[in-house]
């Protein structure tokens, strides 16, 4: 808390920007005052799985430009005890496919909430998708049919 206010911390890779990121964003930020958005670095996601497609600086200025963060900071690291002790932050938003990751920041007065994240659409099901109708039109055009042939589903 910094002053009377609520702070809450939410944080993510954000590749591929969609709708779930934006309800869990809208999401934390009706959880209080001021609502800090970290943005996980190429660097950090790397440890954890395949590179974002879309660059650090463009995923960090999306987040700027969408309603909702009040603050918007680059996020080097999955452990965020030094954040709470930063940050001051009270509550910590996040998708529930961590469920249990982050259950010890509880122990330094901090409210945890796994967002249901839903079904359907996440970013590596949108990488997936493009990447299975590439291949289908890869293939295609590996068949060598007439060019009408590739445009036909």
């Amino acid at each position: 808390m910094i002053g009377n206010k609520t702070v809450v911390y939410t944080s993510g890779t954000f590749d591929m920007l969609h709708i779930n990121h934006l309800k869990m964003i809208e999401y934390a930020r009706a959880l209080g005052d001021i609502l800090i958005v970290g943005v996980n670095t190429d660097e950090l996601v790397a440890t954890y799985k395949s590179i974002p497609i879309i660059p650090f600086e463009e995923r960090i200025a999306l987040m700027k430009a969408i309603k909702g963060p009040d603050i918007v900071i680059p996020q080097h690291s999955l452990d965020h005890k030094d954040k709470v002790e930063k940050l001051h932050f009270d509550i910590f938003v996040v998708g529930d496919d961590w469920v249990g990751k982050y259950d010890y920041l509880k122990g330094m007065g901090v409210d945890v909430v796994y967002f249901p994240y839903g079904k359907g659409i996440s970013s590596s099901s949108l990488k997936k998708k493009i990447y299975n109708n590439y291949k289908k039109l890869q293939d295609k055009a590996n068949s060598h049919l007439p060019i009408e042939a590739l445009t036909e589903n």
